[in-house]
């Protein structure tokens, strides 16, 4: 790695100059759910440029969080894939990704929303508290990316394309105000927000297993004790 320090003789401080550096961490979003090459990642980070993402690539493989694969097949692509101690940061990225999502609002122009990015958001909402003895399967069409999420007894499935036979098929682009509770099932229906296939009332379930919690509370002024 190089000598970026904090100064610092702490786990935190060592974190931060491990993957603390810009596009790091969306780097490792990326590889959470399968290796991909470069190009792959590149289209994930479309305002990455070439040059970073090498540097970024290049810092997280000598830090043994990335590492490089050849495929077995013909063409011998490479992909980047993480390793043992890299996936251990999955459960602390989908927590900070939780946290975060409570402060987001709407998206402004140029922003993007991929597929894995979609994916992560079910994983990062999902409730297995909720899910104990539940099973159900979602088909989830948002904007023109397919996926579908399979909710087997508190653990979560989620993969790219259609389900058939899911017992719920949601259409809608307003997939994360209705995990925040910002709109209601009965509202997103009335209005027209959302087009569904199969049961309504599994829509209700759905905002119970993927939830957003609500945004915090700016505090007001001075705090005194």
């Amino acid at each position: 790695m190089p000598g970026r320090t904090y100064g610092q003789f702490c786990g935190l401080a060592r974190a931060l100059e491990l993957i603390g550096e810009r596009w790091s961490v969306l780097v490792i979003r990326d590889l959470l759910l399968s290796p991909k090459r470069f190009t792959e990642l590149a289209q994930c980070l479309p305002r990455i440029p070439s040059s970073i993402l090498s540097a970024r690539l290049n810092e997280l493989e000598q830090a043994g969080v990335v590492r490089r694969r050849v495929l077995p097949q013909l063409d011998a692509a490479v992909v980047y894939e993480l390793t043992d101690y890299g996936s251990e940061l999955e459960p602390i990225l989908l927590q900070l990704g939780l946290w975060g999502a409570r402060s987001l609002t709407e998206p402004t122009e140029g922003d993007t929303v991929t597929l894995d990015i979609a994916m992560l958001a079910l994983h990062t909402t999902f409730r297995a508290e909720h899910a104990e003895n539940l099973h159900v399967t979602y088909q989830l069409h948002f904007g023109d990316m397919t996926l579908h999420a399979l909710v087997d007894d508190g653990t979560l499935k989620v993969a790219e394309g259609p389900l058939p036979n899911a017992d719920l098929t949601i259409s809608t682009t307003k997939l994360k105000q209705l995990m925040a509770a910002d709109l209601t099932p009965q509202d997103a229906i009335a209005n027209g927000d959302v087009t569904l296939d199969g049961d309504p009332e599994l829509l209700t379930q759905f905002t119970q297993l993927f939830h957003i919690p609500p945004a915090p509370t700016p505090p007001q002024g001075l705090t005194t004790r």
